[in-house]
């Protein structure tokens, strides 16, 4: 029997995780993009652009209004599509993976745009990139709720710092899913990190770079699926 006949489901929740803390660090490169170089939008993190609009919205601030809104509502769009595309249930699907391509796809557009158009019209492109990279995001959330790893969002880790502190020891818990929890706050925030080097050669480069994650992702789900799906009737 080969190797990946024998994968089980302990191997396959292990691989969705690693699969969804990849996709965190990867929205942290897209957020530190967005932020520092498209006019302080975050395009993964709504909660930090409703905060944002809210500041930007009395007229005390020069904080940007148009991007932030447009990210927040193509952000809602994105994960309305992919909710769609992708049935409910726990685990991969070809469906996941399909969404996972389309995502990747749209990633890499926008990095084209950005590295060859955004000099004609930055305020437009801007614009039109934040967007984009907001809608996606919204997709990658949506996916991530579908294939279900526990306190592993890949936008968020207000919710996974909760986790973290409340279920510790300390305040009297088990202290249990420690070490993903940690994994995700660490990840989400060296992908910021990375981002913002990425800064330093283009802006493009981030969203490539976030694109290629996804595309491995992609990849590597599949194959996980696939094994699965001809392992589980030697299991019957």
């Amino acid at each position: 029997m080969s190797v990946t006949h024998r994968l089980g489901r302990a191997d396959v929740d292990r691989l969705h995780l690693a699969l969804m803390l990849a996709l965190t660090f990867s929205t942290g490169v897209v957020d530190a993009v967005g932020y520092l170089g498209l006019d302080r939008v975050f395009t993964g993190n709504m909660t930090g652009n409703v905060v944002l609009l809210g500041m930007a919205l009395t007229g005390t601030t020069n904080l940007p209004i148009l991007r932030p809104l447009l990210a927040l509502g193509f952000f809602l769009a994105g994960a309305v599509v992919s909710a769609r595309l992708v049935r409910r249930g726990d685990g991969w699907s070809g469906r996941v993976t399909g969404t996972l391509w389309l995502i990747a796809g749209l990633l890499t557009a926008i990095a084209a745009v950005l590295a060859f158009a955004l000099q004609l019209d930055p305020e437009l492109i801007g614009t039109v990139a934040t967007s984009a990279l907001g809608f996606a995001m919204g997709m990658q959330a949506a996916l991530a709720r579908r294939v279900k790893v526990t306190d592993v969002t890949t936008v968020v880790v207000t919710s996974t710092l909760t986790g973290l502190a409340a279920d510790s020891r300390l305040a009297g818990g088990t202290g249990s899913l420690w070490v993903r929890r940690a994994l995700a706050v660490v990840l989400i925030s060296t992908g910021a990190a990375a981002g913002a080097l990425a800064l330093l050669v283009h802006v493009s480069l981030g969203v490539l770079v976030s694109a290629a994650i996804t595309i491995v992702v992609a990849s590597l789900g599949h194959t996980g699926h696939r094994a699965r799906a001809e392992a589980a009737p030697a299991e019957a």
